[in-house]
């Protein structure tokens, strides 16, 4: 039986864990292990993620660490800033007025969004707000325990492994005729804007990693419409979903 290595563009489902600062988890598959050190996200997914090798799924030290690998592979990748989270840029590093807080109390470690970004508290002197607006794991080391689990094969099952990696839907309708595929979109991800930003790059990984002709998306909707939630996103969302 001949075993074949993994190539860029095999489309995968791995288990991973990762760490910094010797044992401080920040993500991980396994639902367990999220809950007990209090990452679990209930929109989240756990089992693993099926991810296509070299599209960018995961941070690059890792995506670049699958290919030549088999199917049952497990080990432990340490990876460097550049490869992960990128270097702590101080320019990123900005004084804000303690107004820009409105009726918010600022206080070191807390987690703001200010004209569209995302940063982390450092230090309130008087008047000004002092935060860092790098990604809070940027400037370090950080290593992935993981697993290769399965190479996926059927086309069927590409299609909703990589929805089920962008929508968190486990078991979206895919139907495939004639090289196209039609995918069934339920009336709760008109409502979510991390899908609709999304889609298009979907649908453009669809197309060029299966060989596919046309992608079409059916919006479906019942009788009885559920109360929508809005759930909001950002492009780092979409173009970072291992974080």
């Amino acid at each position: 039986m001949i075993i074949l290595a993994i190539e860029k563009g095999d489309i995968i489902k791995v288990s991973y864990t990762g760490k910094f600062g010797g044992d401080q988890i920040f993500d991980t598959t396994d639902e367990e292990l999220a809950k007990a050190n209090e990452i679990y996200n209930p929109r989240g997914m756990y089992g693993g993620d099926v991810v296509i090798v070299g599209a960018g799924h995961t941070i690059a030290g890792l995506d670049e660490d699958f290919a030549g690998k088999e199917v049952g592979h497990s080990g432990t990748v340490i990876i460097a800033p550049e490869k992960g989270f990128g270097e702590h840029d101080p320019k990123l590093v900005e004084n804000i007025s303690l107004t820009k807080f409105k009726d918010q109390k600022a206080f070191p470690g807390m987690n703001v969004e200010l004209d569209d970004k995302r940063g982390t508290v450092v230090k309130v002197i008087g008047r000004r707000v002092r935060v860092d607006f790098n990604h809070p794991l940027a400037g370090k080391d950080i290593n992935y325990e993981y697993s290769i689990d399965e190479k996926i094969e059927e086309p069927i099952e590409k299609v909703k492994g990589l929805l089920a990696l962008y929508t968190g839907v486990p078991d979206l309708e895919v139907a495939i005729e004639d090289n196209k595929v039609s995918i069934e979109v339920p009336a709760m991800l008109s409502f979510n804007q991390r899908w609709l930003m999304a889609k298009g790059r979907v649908a453009s990984e669809l197309i060029e990693h299966l060989g596919l002709e046309k992608v079409s998306y059916i919006e479906s909707y019942p009788v009885q419409m559920p109360t929508p939630v809005v759930e909001e996103a950002n492009e780092e969302e979409v173009t970072e979903s291992e974080e």
